[in-house]
């Protein structure tokens, strides 16, 4: 891969390796939260993307948010810790740039991880959700979404091996917009929108020596299967429910709508209309919107502060929790 003295910024997107991140944790807050499972889909120029790493974590903590991910206590009781993998992961990373559908929130989490065996630097890394808009092919929404909008076959979704797939196949959908419109580096790609995500445009991918200090697990134990030719096994079909998860779903629309923290009024819209359709009973919408509610303050208190834009910003997400059935502090 050539280098580059200005971070990624004058690197060809499509001659540069992509490490597509799927990540499923105990909950929303990075630091206390923790992941219990992530899988690495790298796209190396000119070849099909491949599934290099795909395993269950052990968070050494209590398995919580289950009804989303499906995982359990028992599943992740003789899983590695992310200690134990923290080397496989920045190897299957090593000399990428790092995508994610939603990398506001996966990247949170792999910065709490690395920063807990010892590395402090992330890699450059972008956002398939926000690359919808960015490239006029769609709103903001979610990954299921966004699969049946192009055509992508997404039926098993919070499996992190599964989602890496999904994501990465509409990796390959944008570097083909991409390349039609004569979008060539990571650089032209930043002047399309000023996302937040452009700003670690600035840094360099994260090195494979990096890999030699740090652990490396003597077996990974996933719920895919894997084949030779590194893609899930079509037998990780039957962990999934005939039909897709209300509660996930929801959730996942949730996320979507608050990545940047200001949730429009057509994404409420749809949102409502969703939560509808999915027929949640009462105390299911309480237990996610409570779940975001924490999370969004944890991440504005994190610095011993809460400023008037952070005040304004949590009265305006209550607002729309209300809209949508319940905020906390109602009967």
């Amino acid at each position: 891969m050539p280098r580059s003295e200005d971070g990624i910024r004058g690197l060809t997107v499509s001659e540069t390796p992509i490490a597509v991140v799927d990540l499923e944790t105990t909950g929303l807050t990075a630091g206390f939260d923790r992941v219990v499972e992530v899988s690495v889909v790298r796209i190396e120029p000119g070849q099909q993307p491949a599934l290099v790493l795909d395993t269950l974590v052990n968070p050494r903590r209590p398995v919580s948010a289950s009804e989303i991910h499906g995982i359990t206590d028992a599943d992740v009781a003789k899983a590695p810790t992310f200690r134990d993998i923290a080397g496989d992961f920045v190897k299957a990373v090593s000399g990428s740039v790092v995508a994610a559908y939603n990398v506001y929130f996966d990247i949170r989490f792999v910065e709490s991880e690395l920063r807990q065996v010892g590395i402090d630097s992330l890699p450059p890394h972008f956002c398939l959700m926000y690359m919808r808009p960015m490239l006029g092919l769609g709103k903001r929404c979610p990954l299921g979404d966004a699969c049946r909008a192009h055509g992508i076959d997404h039926q098993v979704a919070h499996m992190a091996a599964t989602d890496a797939q999904a994501s990465a196949e509409l990796m390959g959908l944008y570097l083909g917009e991409m390349s039609s419109r004569g979008i060539q580096t990571f650089g032209e790609l930043a002047k399309l929108k000023k996302y937040k995500f452009v700003e670690s445009f600035a840094s360099a991918p994260l090195s494979d020596a990096l890999a030699g200090r740090l652990g490396r697990a003597k077996r990974l134990k996933s719920r895919a299967g894997l084949t030779g030719g590194g893609r899930p096994a079509a037998a990780c079909q039957a962990t999934a429910a005939a039909t897709p998860n209300p509660i996930g779903v929801y959730w996942d629309a949730l996320k979507a709508a608050l990545a940047d923290l200001q949730v429009t009024e057509e994404e409420l819209a749809d949102l409502e209309r969703k939560r509808v359709e999915l027929g949640l009973e009462e105390e299911q919408v309480r237990v996610l919107h409570a779940r975001a509610f924490v999370s969004v303050i944890s991440q504005f208190t994190r610095d011993g502060r809460l400023d008037a834009r952070e005040c304004a910003t949590l009265r305006r997400l209550h607002r729309c929790l209300s809209v949508l059935g319940w905020a906390p502090g109602e009967p």
